[in-house]
This record gives C-alpha cells, structure tokens and sequence, in this order.
C-alpha cells in the first residue's frame, strides 16, 4: 500500500474518531426528553422483587427520580448524600430509584451496603432508562412535577448534599431554579 494512501486512511480514521468523541461529549449533556415535556412511565419491578411500580405510582407527588447501577462507581460515590437528602425532605418530595443494567443481587447489595430506603424500580434490561428515558449513563436525575412532566435534568453524578437541595429547590419551594 502507498505510504500517501496509508496515511489518508490514518487522517480520515482519525477525523472520524474525533467527531464521534466530540458528538458524544454534546450528546451527554442532554436527555432526550425537555423541560416541559411528560417523563414517560414505565411499569418495572420493585427492588427488593416481589411487586411492581412506577412513576405514574407517584402522580400528585414531587419526584427526584435517580437511574443508577451498583457497578457504577459515581453512583456509589453520591448515594450516601441522596440518602439523606431524601431522609430529610421526604414529606416534600419522593427520591425514585431506577436501577439499570445491572444484576439485582448487585442491586440488593448496592441498597444494604449504603441502608437506602426510598423506592427502588428495576430496570434490568435498561430499555427504560435507554429508550423511554434517553439516558446517556448513570447516575443521570430527573426532578418531575405533580402533573409528571419533566422540570429539571442532571446528567451526571450529584457532588454533594448542596447540588441535590439546589436541583430539588423547585419542589423544596425554595424559590431557586433547577440547574
């Protein structure tokens, strides 16, 4: 192979590549869903197994939805700060638990190790949080109002107890706008 053809090949491969990552980073800064919009529902199992819920369980009601996974290193990382987050303002807002890909003896452990008590969906094939949801990974939040439409969104994990009450401050009714 000629070196010139060789190294457009290499230039071109390396274009490609490029946009993809630069795609990707765009990409996930955004849901799919928008301000405003209805955040679909889905009927999923509980964790720990034995029922079924969903969103729609939680209409009438402020919900800080959290999609997660227990392989998901962040999400480890912010599930001590959700949890007293929501231990402290669950007479104002519902802390919803959507656990994706992930295998639920992973699941179940992730919620003894780390005592969560709020309620926890199962989304083992990740078709909620992938398809219905359009996340880009996890941790990824969702703050949803009464009516189920889409208020606020948090790619990302939360850094702290501070991040969570500033995106919850709507349902808090603290005046401040979701970031």
């Amino acid at each position: 192979m000629d070196v010139n053809l060789r190294t457009a090949i290499v230039v071109v491969a390396v274009a490609a590549l490029l946009g993809f990552l630069v795609w990707g980073l765009v990409k996930k800064g955004e849901s799919g869903l928008a301000v405003g919009e209805p955040v679909p529902a889905m009927a999923l199992p509980t964790l720990p197994e034995g029922g079924e819920g969903s969103l729609e369980d939680h209409r009438g009601e402020w919900v800080l939805m959290n999609v997660w996974a227990s392989w998901c290193v962040p999400c480890r990382e912010e599930s001590p700060a959700l949890d007293r987050f929501e231990k402290r303002n669950r007479d104002r807002i519902t802390v919803l638990g959507i656990d994706t890909k992930d295998l639920s003896g992973d699941a179940l452990e992730f919620l003894r190790e780390f005592e969560v008590e709020y309620p926890q969906l199962r989304d083992a094939s990740g078709d909620y949080a992938d398809a219905e949801l359009e996340t880009t990974g996890v941790p990824e939040s969702f703050l949803i109002d009464p009516d189920g439409n889409l208020v606020a969104h948090y790619p990302g994990p939360f850094k702290d107890e501070a991040a969570i009450e500033r995106f919850a401050a709507p349902a808090l009714g603290d005046g401040d706008e979701a970031s």
